[in-house]
């Protein structure tokens, strides 16, 4: 009985084996066919990126906040577990329940079809390769549930005949090479090994070309942006030589990325296109030497996003190259009663900006194609992107842009309203200790204390550091490049041994003093003052 419950035990976990095999074969055929047929519809990503849609608001914020840049990383290799998990249940189910597991694929295969063909931009074809991918992956979980079910019964039989004759032997008489036991189970394992094999190489291999294909980091590279008609005058002062403090300017690779594209969009320049409509005299479709062709510029810009913590690091400053929204808008001539611009990207994401922002002549709203001294990176938005001072990236950064619609808040709403952010949302100003780094333990001595802060579009005045329940003591600033940039503080202390709070507030430039009350990122960013606890040896 010991010995039956144990055989019954090994070919479930060999189904669930198949399972995973045709879980695999599924994925692989639909990889391919996608680099056949539709570059775009992988049900991995599909899936992963109608995840990143429907997730509530609480679960994204907390997975920006404790993975920060690697969240998708992190959601891919959950779906990848769950693609595991869910296939292994499959194969058992094949093979306890017949067709159960056939019709576990073909559910996993309608809902990845829903998944692409509803994602924006979808092609005709994008359909085949989930479609595909379903009947490769059920046809061999069939044919290896088969040929597991004949080595079961092989197995059995040779059991029970052997029984038969003699009962000591069982072991002996069932494992004797040539039995159609034997073949049976050869059968399966080779089946299951070139499936298996097949599917790593063949999935593999296509996702690389895929992606090799449509690259175009070799393009960037290779793309010179022509020279800035203005430039961006970093005054004297402007960085502080302090150990610890956030460089004047973010570089490229350390610059906070958060978007809900699960993959980096790869777009040609020769065949992007940006269209403006909407509420405007004449529509206008720009390519990106249009864009070059009006002529760029530097800007000293630096954007914050409304996941940003108090003393978070989602916030960046960057020297940007492009051209003014404001220009681009007035090629197409925008209608009155229109207040909003409703920006989207080539993966479907739309973000609603005031239009107040994007023609005041005061503002350096901007369609950025340059960052620190090269073309856009890809994630930051290849070829061009949205850079508006003063709002939150959500509802003004938007990257990899295709599209400026011109229209009301009325009308239309963005991708983060409808999941409990505001429409607009002007950037609360503030302010963070960069050093001493909170858990750093630091000697007793004179040591600075440094971090930065912003107000864009208005500019710091002053800020000022407490030690403990002290009174409020006024830091040194750095020579602000301009007030949409932040600016970098620092002040000695004479640190004494011991635990001590340190807080850090701000004031602007229009004299208001930054809020001291904690508010979460949601509707529309968080404030308070940061207050670390600095242990001093």
């Amino acid at each position: 009985m010991v010995a039956k419950r144990n055989r019954g035990k090994r070919f479930i976990a060999w189904a669930a084996l198949a399972g995973v095999i045709g879980g695999a074969v599924f994925l692989a055929t639909a990889e391919l066919f996608a680099l056949l047929f539709a570059r775009g519809a992988s049900p991995i990503l599909a899936v992963g990126g109608f995840v990143i849609d429907i997730v509530p608001q609480p679960f994204k914020e907390f997975a920006i906040a404790t993975f920060g840049e690697y969240d998708k990383i992190v959601l891919l290799a959950g779906l990848g577990l769950a693609v595991v998990i869910a296939s292994a249940i499959a194969g058992v189910l094949q093979l306890v329940r017949p067709p159960l597991g056939v019709v576990a694929l073909v559910i996993a295969g309608v809902l990845s079809t829903a998944a692409i063909v509803t994602r924006s931009g979808v092609t005709p074809l994008a359909f085949l390769p989930p479609v595909l991918g379903t009947i490769a992956g059920s046809v061999l979980l069939v044919v290896l549930v088969r040929r597991l079910r004949a080595w079961r019964a092989s197995a059995s039989a040779a059991v029970e005949n052997h029984r038969e004759e003699e009962d000591a032997q069982v072991d002996l008489v069932v494992d004797t090479p040539g039995a159609p036991k034997e073949l049976n189970r050869r059968r399966f394992f080779v089946l299951a090994a070139i499936a298996g094999a097949s599917a790593v190489v063949v999935g593999i291999t296509a996702r690389t070309v895929s992606m090799a294909v449509s690259s175009v980091e070799t393009i960037r590279k290779a793309l010179k942006l022509p020279a800035p008609r203005t430039t961006v005058k970093v005054p004297e002062g402007a960085e502080l030589d302090v150990p610890g403090l956030s460089e004047l300017f973010t570089p490229n690779d350390d610059f906070y990325r958060v978007d809900t594209a699960l993959t980096v969009p790869t777009i040609d320049p020769e065949t992007w296109r940006l269209v403006i409509d909407g509420m405007v005299d004449q529509r206008v479709e720009m390519s990106f030497q249009d864009i070059l062709d009006m002529g760029v510029d530097e800007y000293a810009i630096t954007l914050t996003c409304v996941s940003n913590e108090v003393g978070g690091e989602l916030v960046g400053n960057a020297m940007w190259l492009g051209v003014p929204l404001r220009d681009v808008l007035r090629k197409a001539g925008v209608k009155s009663g229109a207040d909003m611009v409703l920006s989207r990207s080539v993966d479907g994401y739309t973000a609603s900006t005031p239009l107040a922002a994007l023609v005041d002549d005061e503002l350096d709203a901007i369609l950025a194609v340059g960052m620190n001294g090269e073309p856009l990176p890809l994630e930051h938005g290849f070829p061009v992107r949205m850079v508006v001072p003063g709002l939150y990236g959500y509802v003004s950064a938007t990257k990899w842009l295709t599209e400026l619609k011109v229209t009301t808040f009325a009308d239309d709403e963005a991708y983060w309203t409808p999941r409990g952010y505001s429409a607009e949302a002007p950037i609360k100003f503030s302010s963070r200790l960069d050093t001493p780094s909170i858990g750093e333990a630091v000697s007793a001595g004179r040591i600075p204390i440094a971090g930065v802060a912003w107000a864009q579009t208005v500019g710091i005045e002053r800020v000022e550091v407490r030690i403990d329940e002290g009174e409020w003591m006024p830091a040194t600033l750095s020579t602000p490049i301009n007030d949409d940039t932040w600016v970098q503080w620092f002040m000695e202390w004479d640190a004494t041994p011991g635990t001590h709070y340190v807080a850090v507030r701000a004031v602007n430039k229009n004299g208001d003093l930054q809020i001291e009350e904690r508010a979460p990122i949601a509707p529309n960013g968080s404030s308070g003052w940061q207050r670390s606890l600095i242990r001093v040896s």
